[in-house]
Parts: structure tokens; sequence; C-alpha cells
């Protein structure tokens, strides 16, 4: 089983059934309005070294032992869990104005999670076919610094994953200029919406969802 939780604006954690922990694109909270995440990393994967993404330390399980990759790319495993990082843009304008991002794809418990990180443009076939059927898609849906709500929407339709989680758009609190979740919504079709009073789920338990999580 895999549990999936969600911290608030990008930052997600996946954990083995033995307490492996990765957490992808942590914030210290304070600095975009929420508290910080309540959680230990074994591993720490880094989209983009922005500061509402890459507050490694707030996590980090031990400062020694805890493996932290940052804007990678490539093929790597480590501790049993496969992570590819492929190479895409903050931006429309390939990183002039906010620079690079990275994309993960990360094999876990028999399953496949992409994390799209600050996504700013829609990527081209050869991310799109890498991310085909993943069993869960992190998107950020709340635009202004990333893709807006109906590119998300685009980049769903031809992902086709399992299940969809947003991340990444405005809720009570947060002090980011980004739309609301609900302007991402609007242009679902053809998978069920799954509003939980949560911030965690077990993923082996949906399919075909877009999971809405409570911020708590």
């Amino acid at each position: 089983m895999l549990p999936v939780t969600w911290y608030g604006h990008a930052c997600i954690s996946l954990r083995r059934d033995d307490g492996y922990t990765i957490v992808i694109d942590p914030h210290d909270g304070y600095s975009i309005g929420i508290k910080r995440p309540e959680v230990k990393a074994d591993l720490v994967l880094v989209t983009h070294d922005h500061f509402d993404h890459n507050a490694v330390d707030v996590v980090a399980r031990d400062k020694v032992k805890t493996r932290i990759l940052k804007s990678f790319r490539g093929e790597v495993v480590i501790d049993d869990v496969k992570i590819t990082g492929l190479p895409t843009y903050h931006d429309k304008q390939r990183g002039r104005r906010r620079g690079e991002n990275t994309v993960y794809i990360v094999e876990v418990s028999n399953k496949r999670i992409a994390h799209l990180g600050d996504l700013g443009e829609k990527p081209g076939w050869d991310i799109i076919s890498r991310l085909k059927g993943v069993d869960l898609l992190a998107i950020p849906v709340g635009g202004t610094f990333t893709i807006e709500p109906e590119e998300a929407w685009s980049i769903v339709e031809e992902v086709r994953p399992v299940n969809i989680l947003p991340i990444h758009y405005w809720f009570t609190g947060v002090s980011l200029p980004l739309k609301p979740i609900d302007e991402f919504l609007k242009h679902v079709k053809g998978y069920s919406i799954v509003r939980l009073d949560s911030n965690s789920f077990t993923l082996e338990n949906y399919s075909n969802s877009i999971i809405q999580l409570k911020y708590v």
C-alpha cells in the first residue's frame, strides 16, 4: 500500500510499508502563509530551486543520511526507489523568466507517481509519452507561475493517468496569487472528483479519480 500525503502547495510525501518516506518539493510554510510540513524524509526531491519548493532542511530526517536530489536529470535507483528526472521549463520562454523545472517520475511500491513541479508550459511529446498512464499525476493547477488550469486539463487528457492530484493552487491562507482549484475542476470530464476530509489517501483505493485533499 502507498499512502500519499499533501502538505499544501506542491509538497507531497509517499510512504512505503516499511516507513521509508519520500518528500517532493518541501516548503517552509511561513513564506507562503501556511504551516510547515510535519514530515521527515529519507529521500527529498526538489523540482527547482525556488523558496517555496526547496526547504530541504525542514523535512530532512537526518542531515547526513537523508538523500537529496535537486533538479536531477536522468535515471537513478536509490533505496529500491527508481527516480526519473525529465527536463522542462518554468515558463513559456524556455526558462528565460523563471528558469528550468524537473518533472519527476517515482517508481515505488509497484506504482508510478509523476510530480510536475512548477511546470510552466505544455511539454512536448517526449515528456508526455513518458508520463502516459502513471498511477498518480500531481499537477499544478493554480496558474500565474505555472501552467493555467485549462492547460493542466489538456495535459491530463493526453497523459490519461489513473488518478490525478491537483497541487499548487490557492486556498485560504496561501499568500501567493494563485487561482483556486475550482478553476481546474470545471474542465474535468471522464474522471470522478473525490473530495476527501483529509490531507492523505492510500493510492490503491482509487481509480479514475481526481483527488481533492483538504489542507489540515
